[in-house]
């Protein structure tokens, strides 16, 4: 199934149905009096977190949603029928935003979250409630209420409890397979990786989802290589894994740090705040002379002790996942124990 995180929809609620003007004619009833009925409401656009789903794809080849109208009121004192509502079914982690892209509608998080992004119109009054005692036969009634419409875009933010990171042929992909069940597509030529790709890791009995996203490259916030848009489904993450290719120079290992950290600068969203882990990568392809230098420079670039990590030898790939599993315990017991925000008037 083709991954797609974005998406543009046209969405419309349906119209409210017409109120009625009808009088009783019956043979017997000297004084019938009005018995118009109400129009029906108008169906609601209603958004669902449902489990299962991973991508956007739905919403590729369909654009175009539009609930039923309020059906009009009739005589003898009928009520229209309430249109259906249309159901938009996303996958957890989906945000939904005005066509400006700068209004959140709504974040769905959770699995049988429900939204209703657009109620459908009222129906209109049937001529049954403007009768009075000096209009005993009033020929009013009121049009339904129109329903909304708009344009909105769908963006796609994978649930993750921790994200991989890095310049294109880090070892990521690498990485994510061998602690993981998934399979994402590994070669020695960069930008491997162009969706992202999440794995289950199953350590010491407990599981957390790890999260692999596309290489990122200096100006990728400027649109260069795949530029900074999957940047977004490590936003949600607990602790970020910063992956650096060993084989390079001491130098170039720095570069490569403090280049992916500009790039999250540049993107904001918090990603500079989060818990992040730094790992020499490839360590198996490195004389053990020379890696004790390719340490130093990567731990002083990132201001903290980097591990040493094979992912094909399976070296140093259980420690930092305990590692990894201690920042995600300690992110959870904190937001646990958090007070809720505070109401504002």
């Amino acid at each position: 199934m083709k991954f797609l995180d974005q998406a543009k929809i046209y969405l419309r609620s349906g119209n409210g149905g017409s109120g009625c003007v009808s009088f009783r004619r019956e043979k017997y009833v000297e004084f019938g009096g009005p018995n118009g009925g109400d129009g029906g409401r108008g169906g609601d656009v209603v958004a669902e977190c449902v489990p299962g789903l991973n991508t956007l794809i739905d919403y590729r080849y369909r654009q175009h949603f539009k609930a039923q109208n309020g059906e009009n009121g009739k005589g003898k004192d009928r009520y229209g029928r309430t249109g259906k509502s249309v159901v938009l079914r996303l996958p957890p982690g989906t945000q939904i935003l005005d066509n400006s892209r700068s209004v959140v509608l709504a974040d769905l998080t959770e699995p049988g979250q429900r939204v209703t992004l657009f109620r459908g119109g009222d129906g209109g009054r049937g001529n049954i409630h403007f009768k009075s005692a000096v209009n005993r036969a009033p020929r009013r009634a009121e049009p339904g209420w129109p329903g909304t419409e708009q344009w909105v875009w769908l963006r796609l933010k994978l649930i993750a409890d921790a994200g991989l990171i890095g310049l294109p042929n880090a070892g990521k992909s690498t990485f994510l397979a061998a602690v993981t069940r998934a399979r994402p597509k590994i070669a020695d030529y960069p930008f491997t990786t162009l969706h992202p790709a999440l794995g289950v890791v199953a350590d010491d009995q407990r599981e957390f989802v790890l999260a692999d996203i596309p290489g990122l490259i200096e100006g990728a916030h400027e649109g260069r290589g795949l530029g900074d848009r999957f940047l977004g489904h490590v936003e949600r993450c607990r602790v970020l894994l910063h992956l650096v290719d060993g084989t390079a120079e001491p130098a170039a290992i720095a570069t490569a740090y403090t280049t992916i950290r500009d790039e999250l600068a540049a993107y904001g969203a918090g990603l500079t705040e989060k818990p992040e882990i730094v790992a020499l990568t490839k360590i198996d392809a490195i004389a053990a002379d020379a890696l004790a230098p390719r340490l130093a420079a990567l731990s002083a670039a990132a201001g903290q002790p980097a591990a040493a990590v094979s992912a094909v030898a399976h070296q140093g790939t259980a420690a930092l996942l305990r590692q990894i599993r201690s920042h995600i315990d300690a992110a959870e017991a904190a937001a646990a124990v958090a007070p809720p925000p505070a109401l504002t008037s």
